[in-house]
Parts: structure tokens; C-alpha cells; sequence
């Protein structure tokens, strides 16, 4: 058999066993271990690993999909130097994810734009690239979806979204005040995510506050005994991004208008 022929049929099989990658690259592999007098090991070798790395981008495409960020930043993206409340340290160290493997939550406090959100994501970000389930969901998107399921008869079927995943993601805890039948089924999640599965809660609300926030101050209570059991807590104290960026913005225009003028 001809080594055309042989490569055509080597092919044909790397499609079948469904090595779509392996095959695409089978030439240039060839002639890359022909010029390198590479082994047969080495040469399977290359054919492997593109392999496997192309499955796993498939992967992580479809697990960014499933986890509906709102955008896709990383650690390496915040600006330490602007929240420099922040002890950069103990954020890698979380970045880890031993508090996943843990069972333990994570809670990010503070006033509204600080970065909370972009630190949660990214450590979501870095769930996913360790093949850990995510999901990702405002408080507000969450009991709006809780309330509904309940109201037509579907809630533990529902709560099954939020239960599975090994990391879930509650951003904007106490930016609105909850009704009694929210408080609930929120309370719900976490008693059954207890110990069972890592949560990232970001909030504007201190702990002393969360009474009114749930309208309970016994529910409330309870739910903090869960949640924080098993938690790492980080304060951020500090400007907002978002006016970071408008000032950034102003300076810029003031600048351009100075060369006009």
C-alpha cells in the first residue's frame, strides 16, 4: 500500500473513532516527524495531546455557556492596585479552589462597584478551567426563578438547578428587600447546598443588616449560621470601577480639549 493511500486510510480511521483534531493535523504531523526523526511515541504523542486539547476547548466552551457569566474576566484582570484594601494573597490562595473541594463558601462584601462580581466570576473562571461545574445567577434572577417554580409546582425539580453544580455563584445578595415566600425558598437552597456545595455570595448588605434585608431576623439568622460555618469572608472597602473609569474618561476629554484648544 502506497503511503498516500496508507495516510488517506489513517485518516479515515481517526474520523471514525471520532479523533477529528488527530486527523485534520496527521500530515503536518508526519512531516514534522520525518524532519525531526522523531519516535512513534513522540509522534502519537503530538497527535494526543492536540487531541485532548481540542476536547477540552469544546469543554469549555459549552461549561462557559452553561454557567451564564455576565462577562468572562479573570484574576489577572483585577487591578489590585486600586482596591489596595484588598490583601491580594488570600484571593489566590482561594483561587486555589480548596473551598470548592471543601464544601466552603466564599462571601464578598461590599459597597457597589468594588470589583465584587469581577472576583466572583473569576474564581468561577478558574472552577471551570479545573472541570468543576458552575452556575453563575443574580438574587434577583434566583428567587424571581424560585417564585415561579413554586407558584406552578415545580420547585424540587427547580432547585435542582442551583443544588447540582459544584460551584454556585448568588451575586447581588441585599441589593432588594425579599417577601417572606423569597426569604424562604432562598433559605431552602442554602440548607440544602449545606455542606454539600461551595457558594460564592457577593453583597452590598453587612451581616447585621441581613434581618431586614430577609424581613426575619430568625430566618436570618439561621441562614448566616449556614453560610458562614464554612466561609471565608473578604471586606472591600474602596472606589468603584465603574467611577474609575467615567473619571478616567473626564480626564481624557480634558486633555483633548486642552490640545484644541
Amino acid at each position: 500500500m502506497s503511503e498516500a493511500l496508507l495516510l488517506a486510510k489513517t485518516e479515515e480511521s481517526l474520523l471514525e473513532l471520532g479523533l477529528k483534531k488527530a486527523a485534520s493535523i496527521l500530515p503536518a504531523s508526519v512531516e514534522w516527524a520525518a524532519g525531526k526523526q522523531a519516535t512513534y511515541v513522540e509522534f502519537l504523542s503530538r497527535l494526543l495531546e492536540a487531541e485532548t486539547e481540542e476536547r477540552f476547548n469544546r469543554y469549555l466552551h459549552t461549561r462557559l455557556s452553561l454557567a451564564h457569566f455576565p462577562y468572562h474576566k479573570t484574576l489577572a484582570d483585577f487591578d489590585f492596585t486600586f482596591q489596595p484594601s484588598i490583601d491580594e494573597r488570600p484571593i489566590w490562595e482561594l483561587a486555589q479552589l480548596l473551598f470548592v473541594e471543601e464544601r466552603s463558601n466564599v462571601i464578598l462584601l461590599g459597597p457597589p462597584g468594588v470589583g465584587k462580581t469581577h472576583l466572583a466570576v473569576a474564581l468561577g473562571m478558574e472552577a471551570l478551567q479545573n472541570r468543576m461545574s458552575v452556575y453563575f445567577v443574580t438574587m434577583q434572577r434566583l428567587v424571581a426563578d424560585l417564585r415561579k417554580a413554586h407558584q406552578e409546582g415545580r420547585l424540587e425539580k427547580r432547585l435542582k438547578v442551583y443544588i447540582q453544580p459544584k460551584l454556585l455563584i448568588c451575586d447581588e445578595v441585599g441589593y432588594l428587600p425579599l417577601d417572606a415566600l423569597d426569604a424562604a425558598n432562598f433559605f431552602r437552597l442554602v440548607s440544602e447546598r449545606y455542606e454539600q456545595g461551595a457558594m460564592i455570595i457577593t453583597s452590598n448588605t453587612s451581616f447585621t443588616n441581613w434581618g431586614t434585608m430577609f424581613g426575619d431576623q430568625v430566618l436570618a439568622s439561621a441562614l448566616l449560621d449556614r453560610l458562614l460555618h464554612h466561609a471565608t469572608t473578604v471586606n472591600i472597602r474602596g472606589n468603584s470601577y465603574r467611577k474609575k473609569d467615567k473619571l478616567k474618561a473626564g480626564v481624557t476629554h480634558a486633555l483633548q480639549e486642552e490640545v484644541r484648544d
